[in-house]
């Protein structure tokens, strides 16, 4: 799971990327709000943890601007605003929780917990054509056939999976498997996309990887099957 911190106060973010990080998610920080939004609007992130008094772009125009897209990632508040009308106002903005510092670890990683829950976090498989992507085992099922993923084969299959066929471009994808720091290029995502092609064959799966030039790739179940 990955999770986007937008936080100005670098102490404040860089302790809690540590604490999420011993937990097993990965985390990216962004510290001001224009940058926290052009991470978010990747689409890649599975919950967005958000301040709201920063530099060029407060968390209540962030979150605006976030749902203006359609994107639907949960997002956490973390403010020193305790006011009544500053909670109404972020949860109006598109919020879904509000947590008010200064804040017990303990029970912001209950919130995480509960918002990740609340999105499907604990579904475990995913469907899309006459195709099953298993989440607990990385199998890749079409009836009676099968074949196991490699790691970055199935972060990329689920990405596809999740958008539901809507267009993913290779920088997006590279993010999301890869992360902000590789020295991986597009390259690689068109070799992966290569290998889960081969895959889909193989199983007798309908489901298609297309691309669309310059834009990027989405799935799409073939009329012919």
């Amino acid at each position: 799971m990955r999770i986007l911190i937008v936080e100005d106060e670098k102490l404040l973010a860089d302790s809690i990327k540590s604490l999420l990080t011993k937990k097993g998610f990965e985390v990216d920080v962004a510290y001001d709000g224009e940058t926290g939004k052009e991470y978010a609007e990747l689409g890649i992130y599975d919950l967005l943890i958000l301040d709201i008094m920063m530099p060029r772009m407060d968390g209540y125009e962030v979150t605006r601007k976030i749902r203006a897209k359609r994107i639907g990632t949960p997002i956490l508040m973390l403010t020193a605003k305790s006011e009544l009308e500053d909670r109404i106002t972020g949860l109006n903005s598109g919020a879904d929780y509000y947590l008010t510092k200064p804040f017990d670890t303990r029970e912001l990683l209950a919130c995480i917990n509960a918002l990740l829950r609340r999105q499907g976090a604990q579904v475990y498989e995913i469907k899309f054509g006459n195709t099953t992507l298993d989440l607990s085992s990385a199998m890749l099922i079409c009836g009676e056939n099968s074949v196991r993923l490699s790691c970055k084969e199935f972060d990329i299959m689920r990405f596809l999976f999740q958008a539901e066929g809507k267009i993913l471009s290779k920088e997006m994808i590279l993010t999301k498997v890869w992360g902000y720091d590789t020295d991986a290029v597009e390259n690689h995502v068109e070799v992966y996309i290569g290998f889960l092609r081969k895959k889909l064959a193989n199983i007798g799966s309908n489901v298609r990887i297309e691309t669309v030039r310059r834009l990027g790739y989405y799935l799409e179940v073939s009329k012919n099957d």
